[in-house]
Order: structure tokens, then sequence, then C-alpha cells
């Protein structure tokens, strides 16, 4: 189900808890609702609708998934940035690196290790960022 989109920087501020199999409807609302936003919006955390668990999905192409309870291993190749986000007005400074590893739990909860690079690692480091607390 779309979802409405949580602006609040005070909430997006707050670190979001581990996801069980119980928040597979999440996977779902948050798949939906990136989807619907896809001209404008290339990735999503659970706590952008907001719910703070633990659970991000990316735009990746023409491919869309989640990951569950992602934690970033090695990252490598730092730089400087300007990013923008679905849930806040205009752009802001970050570093981000180029090569990332992320172990993660896909969306039927299987245990899975991904290598990311470019913009795709971009994505998910944003992403995970909100499942910290981090706004930029």
């Amino acid at each position: 189900m779309v979802k409405k989109i949580m602006r609040d920087p005070l909430f997006l501020a707050q670190k979001s808890t581990e996801a069980t199999e119980a928040d597979k409807q999440l996977i779902t609302d948050l798949l939906d609702t990136l989807r619907v936003n896809l001209d404008h919006c290339v990735g999503m955390a659970a706590n952008m609708i907001g719910v703070k668990k633990n659970i991000i999905v990316v735009a990746a192409g023409p491919f869309q998934f989640a990951m569950v309870n992602p934690v970033i291993t090695k990252k490598t190749g730092a730089f400087q940035t300007e990013e923008g986000c679905l849930s806040l007005e205009g752009t802001r400074p970050c570093t981000r690196y180029k090569e990332i590893e992320v172990d993660f739990w896909d969306a039927d909860f299987k245990k899975q290790h991904g290598k990311y690079f470019g913009w795709t690692a971009q994505i998910i480091q944003h992403e995970i960022d909100h499942c910290n607390g981090v706004v930029i």
C-alpha cells in the first residue's frame, strides 16, 4: 500500500530498530511507495513512511529491491557530494564512498552479502543513514 511521506526532521533523526519477519508488509508498503515516486526518488527507508524499522528499498536501473537490517561492512573511496531527499527540501553536503559491502537480509529474510559501487552504493548509504537517524 502506498504510504504518505514523513517530513518531520525530529522523527527522521530518531534511530530505527531491527526489523523482523513480522515486518514483511512494511517491505511491500515501502516498495509500493518507492514505485509511485520513481520519477523523483531512487531509494527509501522505513522511517520515511513513519515506521522506525531498519528496512530500506533501492531503485537500481529497472529493479527495485529491499534490504532488511543492512550493515555496511566495508567502504572505500571517500568523496564529497550533495544529496537531496524526498523527505526534505533542498540539497545538503555529505561524504559518501565509491564502493561498499553490505550484510543484510533480503525480502524473504535470507541472509545476503552484496558489493555495490557508484550510484547504487550512494543510494544505499543515504538510506542506511536514515535508519541510523542521520539526516543529511
